[in-house]
């Protein structure tokens, strides 16, 4: 299989999304939602650990012995969260704050491990790489949506947060400064709420496209033996 096979990024970004399909890692994905810049942040995290820790698994794979594989797995999980969490507090140290537990928690994401077991331990290195960036680029996007959805419904608001990254930025109000807010939209029943519309569309799409591509019409062909008319 090739790393930069077609199949790898739709299997991340639609097939088997991860929050979509898959349905893993629902509590950062419904807890750090309330912002697009948190959610986003989140995102980015989540992909750097998944390439590297694939990366790791695949190169070392033949050198794991089977029955303490997932203590192995875990270890190396942790000890790239680690270093991302660090980096994110001497870097980011306000953002830091904000996402808090959320960081650290990585460790546990059934997105990781789960995807380390199934792909990144029976394939090589590169492959496993682009398939931990395609997957982790698939929790990205809808993380992104998500807390799109929640801040612009909640506050009214775009990049609200940014300014923890970029000094000076500020959120861009969207509906305006007299837009009075939806704060469930922000607490935790606005987030089971927007991730139900989200799979539900995310459905529809799949049941039209699976309808069009049922009721496309058949071009008969002619027989292989047939005499073409003069």
């Amino acid at each position: 299989m090739s790393a930069f096979s077609k199949d790898t990024w739709i299997n991340g970004l639609w097939k088997q999304n991860p929050g979509l399909v898959q349905l893993l890692g629902l509590c950062p994905i419904l807890a750090v939602s309330t912002t697009m810049v948190n959610a986003v942040s989140l995102g980015i995290a989540t992909i750097v650990v998944m390439a590297l820790a694939n990366l790791s698994v695949a190169t070392l794979r033949n050198f794991i012995p089977y029955e303490i594989r997932i203590p192995v797995f875990i270890l190396i999980i942790a000890s790239l969260v680690t270093v991302v969490d660090l980096l994110f507090n001497a870097y980011l140290h306000e953002l830091y704050l904000v996402l808090g537990i959320f960081i650290p928690l990585i460790v546990t994401n059934c997105i990781v491990l789960a995807r380390i077991e199934a792909f990144a331990a029976k394939n090589d290195p590169l492959v496993s790489t682009f398939d931990g960036i395609a997957q982790g680029v698939g929790l990205l996007l809808v993380l992104a949506v998500l807390g799109t959805m929640r801040e612009l419904i909640g506050a009214g608001t775009l990049f609200g947060g940014i300014d923890l990254i970029i000094e000076g930025a500020s959120a861009i109000k969207v509906l305006g400064t007299d837009y009075p807010g939806f704060l469930i939209a922000i607490l935790p029943p606005g987030a089971f709420f927007a991730l139900g519309c989200l799979i539900a569309a995310f459905n529809w799409i799949n049941s039209r496209a699976t309808a069009r591509k049922h009721a496309a019409p058949v071009t008969p062909q002619a027989p292989a033996d047939a005499v073409p008319e003069s």
